[in-house]
């Protein structure tokens, strides 16, 4: 039998009889179950052959001329491990090119990070919301757990209403030796994160920049990114050295690198977001890397990962097919078993849907305006927090209050008198930051941001503490993702509260994208692959 093969295809060249498959113990395939079943096994080498049918698939057998079926082209193993960028694995001495991001207030543990490790993926301790010991117990911890393993880090957040703070974590980072740092929510580089970046620079024996810490950067706009991609800022450098901050070396090797060699491009997220689609921003991050890389002459390029919206195998096959070199999840680890969440906060999360999420303010940038994306479902926190806001730019102080509003808001927000909700903010910063109350005395609108950023900020720890008195003002941070999520893992070990492990998510959302991988992969070649080729049911992975 001869055939016609699919353009880019090669074939026996002129004269010789076409290349065939001949069968071994298992017959090839044409009919949509047996194509399905064929596709999924991802680990083997697949031949897509020709029959009377059509095309169809085959594994094993043998290969050579004439006989059997014509041969029309061999697709080979796809392994979750081979997903993204291979240097990425090489860089931060992981399995696989995945990492579970930093949830704040603790919510992704030490826990977490450890079993993560364990299983070759990356994983980042979530400090952001956390008071420098609390950083340094949890820092003391992985490092005695984990030692000088490189695929561990912790989360340095930008704090704009506390410099102090954030040049307080990056400090305790550095001294302690950690040797991987995820910087989010930045709008603009800092004294702390290029220090972060640039400690412990130095050049080896062939003249090339070696980096004894990594930072990742999360962004989510284009010149935010650029800042993160291009050399840091002669100023900021001569600064730090100038305050001995840096070494006069570190300095100069500075300005041969990117500032993050690691940048996660945030779409559609839980927390901090611009609710922007993966398909527009990351190729948008991309092309301007590239641009980046020849403008500076970078020895090796910029890893662009993804991050937001992934919550099914498919969505994260289609990040590594839109050119990630890595993935990042974040909201559905809330559901892990080693989540420092609450059980009754993550029965909240597991029911809700993809439309069950809305954007509220935030906590550590309540005055300028930014807001995160909330689970809306069977809680008002959006709802309260926004009528917060909406009080803050409508009043210039707590005394302008009319009566019978800031009644409403002490009964059906606060629970408790505005007086007594400022005892009680006046005693943590008091511990945490007593510039804020001397700033507070001088601007009584400050005073009532305070007050409010009480509310919101308590929220997610009442969540994180499982405080059900106060579930319908949990915030519970999460994006779209979460619910096509809770949709794919219906009905199996994954919605099994004791099952449901961060290593399993991970893996079965790798495995997952290389099936969906395979299956696009058999459809180019002009197999009429079905439906069901593109689904992944969770399961026990090892």
């Amino acid at each position: 039998m001869t055939t016609t093969q699919p353009q880019g295809v090669s074939g026996a060249g002129a004269g010789t009889a076409p290349p065939c498959w001949r069968p071994g113990p298992e017959p090839a395939v044409f009919g949509p179950a047996g194509i399905t079943a064929y596709a999924g096994r991802v680990r083997e080498p697949v031949h897509v052959v020709r029959g009377d049918a059509g095309y169809g698939l085959a594994v094993g057998g043998a290969l050579g001329p004439g006989g059997g079926c014509p041969l029309v082209g061999t697709v080979p193993p796809v392994y979750p491990e081979w997903l993204g960028d291979r240097g990425f694995a090489e860089a931060h001495g992981t399995r696989f090119p995945y990492v579970a991001g930093e949830m704040a207030g603790g919510i992704a543990t030490t826990r977490m990070v450890t079993a993560l490790a364990g299983a070759g993926l990356l994983g980042f301790f979530g400090a952001a919301g956390l008071g420098p010991d609390r950083v340094a117990r949890a820092v003391a911890e992985l490092t005695r757990d984990l030692g000088d393993r490189p695929n561990w880090g912790v989360n340095l957040i930008h704090s704009p209403a506390e410099p102090r703070l954030e040049w307080q974590v990056a400090d305790l980072l550095l001294r302690h030796g950690v040797r991987r740092v995820s910087a989010s929510a930045y709008l603009d580089l800092t004294p702390a994160v290029v220090r972060c970046s640039a400690a412990g620079l130095r050049q080896d024996a062939d003249g090339r920049v070696v980096r004894d810490t990594r930072l990742f950067a999360k962004v989510s706009r284009r010149e935010v990114a650029e800042r993160f991609m291009s050399p840091a800022p002669d100023a900021l450098l001569d600064a730090l050295v100038r305050d001995g901050a840096l070494t006069a070396e570190q300095g100069r090797l500075a300005r041969r690198v990117p500032v993050a060699e690691d940048v996660t491009v945030e779409a559609d997220s839980g927390g901090h977001t611009d609710n922007r689609p993966l398909t527009v921003v990351l190729p948008e991050l991309l092309a301007l890397r590239d641009t980046l890389t020849a403008r500076y002459g970078y020895g090796r390029p910029v890893r662009v990962g993804a991050a937001g919206g992934l919550g099914t195998p498919a969505a994260v096959a289609g990040a590594f097919a839109l050119g990630a070199a890595y993935v990042t999840t974040g909201s559905v680890n809330q559901l892990a078993v080693e989540s420092g969440l609450s059980a009754d906060a993550r029965e909240l999360l597991a029911g809700a849907g993809v439309t069950d999420v809305a954007m509220a303010p935030a906590a550590d940038m309540f005055e300028q305006g930014v807001r995160v994306q909330v689970v809306t479902r069977n809680t008002l926190f959006a709802a309260r927090a926004g009528r917060l806001y909406d009080t803050y730019r409508r009043y210039r102080s707590l005394g302008d209050l009319p009566a019978d509003l800031r009644q409403r808001l002490e009964r059906e927000v606060f629970g408790a008198g505005l007086d007594e909700i400022w005892a009680r903010t006046e005693r943590f910063w008091q511990r945490r930051d007593p510039e804020q109350l001397a700033r507070a005395a001088r601007d009584p609108r400050h005073r009532m941001a305070l007050v409010f950023r009480w509310y919101v900020g308590n929220a997610s720890r009442w969540a994180i503490e499982g405080r059900v008195e106060r579930r319908t003002d949990y915030q519970l941070w999460a994006g779209p993702a979460l619910g096509a999520f809770n949709g794919w893992v219906r009905g199996s070990l994954l919605a099994d509260p004791e099952r449901c492990t961060v290593t399993q998510i991970a893996l079965n959302l790798l495995e997952g994208a290389a099936v969906v991988t395979r299956a696009h992969q058999l459809r180019t070649f002009g197999v009429p692959v079905p439906d069901a080729a593109l689904t992944f049911r969770p399961r026990q992975l090892a």
